[in-house]
């Protein structure tokens, strides 16, 4: 069985008096491909804050093996991202060069080789000078997508990915997911889509503002389960 390399031990998180996620038990296994699910307000991008340290628990702990302190990357939602800033495609994607080049190192030929095949490999290999506002949603997601190359961490977060994009480039960036899988990565995903879901991720998470099912895909996505999901976060259980 592999080796946790994330783990949440009754961990309740949320800001001031008001609970977000509550009493949250679990772990990811080391090489694991999880998604995490649930309805609007469930409490999924929360999880990744707190995983991410951005977000410390009310209650709790979240231990994390070696490499998780500093073998990390995270995607966040493109509506985070401000588009008006006058920034290049090649820019965006060296940024995730960062943790091996720091603030005054110079940039190398072979970062700049990195940055060209990160583009290259999310098809955007004659955008580097454009400026990011320009991009389509699909466009800037796949720039994205490059920076996570750089960054080449061993665990990936990843909120709402396909949110917005179309078909094409959802299919040539979920390749590139079960690719950084197969090299043993760690990939963590917020989704909405049940049917990708189902199709592509072995293991689920399934959040109503705590776990409603936490294990292999089949097993945390019945009808029973979402169905509770969808009244926790009504409150009707509450």
């Amino acid at each position: 069985m592999s080796q946790p390399v994330i783990e949440f031990d009754q961990v309740s998180l949320g800001w001031r008096d008001r609970v977000a996620l509550r009493d949250v038990t679990g772990t990811f296994a080391r090489g694991s491909l999880t998604a995490v699910v649930g309805p609007n307000g469930a409490g999924k991008s929360t999880l990744l804050k707190a995983i991410m340290g951005q977000l410390s628990p009310l209650r709790g702990q979240i231990r994390l093996a070696g490499e998780a302190r500093t073998e990390m990357a995270c995607l966040p939602q493109a509506g985070e991202l401000d588009k008006t800033f006058p920034i290049s495609v090649y820019d965006l994607v060296a940024m995730g060069a960062w943790r091996r080049v720091g603030a005054w190192r110079r940039f190398s030929k072979q970062e700049h080789e990195r940055v060209l095949h990160a583009l290259e490999t999310v098809g955007l290999a004659d955008f580097g000078a454009r400026i990011i506002g320009t991009l389509s949603g699909g466009q800037l997601q796949r720039a994205l997508f490059a920076r996570l190359l750089l960054h080449d961490a061993h665990i990936l977060l990843l909120d709402e990915p396909f949110a917005a994009v179309d078909r094409a480039t959802t299919d040539d960036l979920m390749e590139l997911l079960h690719t950084w899988n197969s090299e043993g990565r760690t990939v963590i995903a917020v989704l909405h889509d049940l049917e990708m879901v189902r199709a592509a991720f072995p293991e689920a998470l399934l959040l109503a503002g705590q776990v409603v099912a936490w294990g292999d895909t089949p097993s945390v996505l019945t009808p029973e389960n979402l169905h509770l999901a969808r009244h926790l976060c009504a409150g009707d259980y509450l």
